[in-house]
Order: structure tokens, then sequence, then C-alpha cells
């Protein structure tokens, strides 16, 4: 059994707004406190991207003009190296923008912005500029493999495209409360294929929903035994917290 964790971060210096660092924080010290060992290893602009190398894959969420940056380079460099990744079974965490890049392309008035197609899944910018983001709390109920029953997801949404699931797709959750999610139509929010998950949730996402970010580490571990219990007064507290704003009861 592999005790040390390997995490790629993609593109960090373009990639990583509201607070989506705080991701990579959290699960650096649920590691350390559980002692396993935990390698974070930058992959930017240009960087070659080893598959093999790595047991999760992170990218957060970017502007506009720097998201374009990063689907070009992930497009041309580092699309098969993501896709044999995934093959594998590698976990491949997307926030935001990086869940928009993780589709077949995303619509920006009348440009294409290229995505990897590593899910069934597209993104058109609506109209309106700022007036049409869908903003605000978000909380989404959740089934994932290895967990007994529904769990929720709870965090901010602040996005201006729209995303629609391909028939190839399955959400990652169900709205709950006042949130959008993926078009603020639908009621679903995110994407799940095995282990490569989508996401709009920020916050950031983890350190709200620390039985997630569990969850992850014991799968891109392939750990089948479920992770030691640690003292999550607090980040319990913060999920409760989080909940409450997206209008979900405790």
């Amino acid at each position: 059994m592999r005790e040390r964790l390997r995490v790629c971060a993609l593109y960090p210096e373009l990639m990583s707004i509201y607070a989506d660092r705080g991701n990579l924080l959290l699960l650096e010290r649920r590691c350390a406190w559980r002692g396993i060992g935990f390698e974070l290893t930058a992959v930017g602009h240009g960087d070659a991207l080893d598959p093999d190398a790595h047991d999760l894959f992170y990218m957060g969420g970017g502007q506009d003009r720097d998201q374009e940056l990063v689907a070009e380079d992930l497009h041309t460099d580092k699309r098969d190296a993501l896709h044999a990744a995934g093959a594998r079974g590698a976990a491949i965490l997307a926030v935001c923008g990086g869940y928009q890049l993780l589709g077949h392309h995303y619509e920006l008035g009348d440009r294409r912005v290229p995505g990897i197609g590593l899910v069934d899944l597209v993104t058109v910018r609506a109209p309106g500029g700022t007036a049409a983001r869908l903003v605000g709390n978000v909380a989404i109920e959740v089934e994932l493999p290895g967990i007994d029953g529904v769990r929720t997801l709870a965090g901010f949404e602040n996005h201006g495209g729209r995303t629609q699931l391909g028939t190839g797709a399955t959400p990652l959750g169900r709205v709950l409360g006042r949130g959008h999610g993926n078009d603020g139509r639908s009621g679903w929010e995110g994407v799940r294929k095995g282990l490569i998950i989508g996401t709009y949730l920020h916050g950031p996402l983890l350190p709200k929903n620390v039985w997630f970010a569990d969850w992850l580490v014991q799968q891109a571990l392939g750990r089948d035994e479920p992770m030691s219990s640690l003292d999550d007064r607090l980040e319990d507290a913060a999920h409760q917290s989080a909940r409450r704003a997206a209008g979900v009861s405790a």
C-alpha cells in the first residue's frame, strides 16, 4: 500500500481564483495528520505532463483570458496525457473554468475555446455580461462509490457559462435549496465519470466538505478501507454553515 499522495496542480498560476489553492492545502494537511506523505507538483503552460506520475490531478478556475491560454496548451500538449491518466483510474478534480475545459468546447460569443473531451459536455457563455452570471451559495446531494447513502456538498458558485451534459455524462449531484448548478434550469450540478469530477463549487470546496476530500484521497491511493477519523469539529461547523447559506437545513 502506497503511503504517499502524489498531486499534480495544473496551471496554479493561471487557474486558481476564488481561494481554490485552499483545496490543495487541505489535502496536504489531512494527509499529514494521518501520517500519509504528500507530494505536490505544479505543471504549467508549456510543461510536459506525465500521466503516470500523479495520483490526483487538480485544476481550478481562472479569468477568460487565462482560461483561453490554458485551453490551447491543454488541447495541444496535455490532452493525451490526461486521457491516459483518466483511463488508468487516476483521480481528476476540476473546478469552474477547469470543469468547463474537461468538455468538448466552451463557446464565448463568436469564439470557440477547445476542451480536452474527457467528458461529454459543452459550455456556452450566456449573453448579458455580469447580469447573466449564476452566483451564490449552493448545495448538492451526491452519491459516490464506497460511501453509504446520499451526502451533501456545499460551496459557492460564480459562473457565466451554461454547461450542458451530453447523453454520455452523469451529473455529480442534484441541486438543493437555492443554488443554480450547471445551467440554472436542469437542477443538476457538476459531472462525474469514475474518478473524473468537474464542479462549479468554489469557496474553496474541500475545506467545507472534508468528507469529500477524504474520499478523494482514499480513491486516489486505491485504498479499500475508510480513512482514519480526525477531530473535525471545526470542519463540520464550516460544512453546516455552508449548507445553511445555501438554504439547506443541517
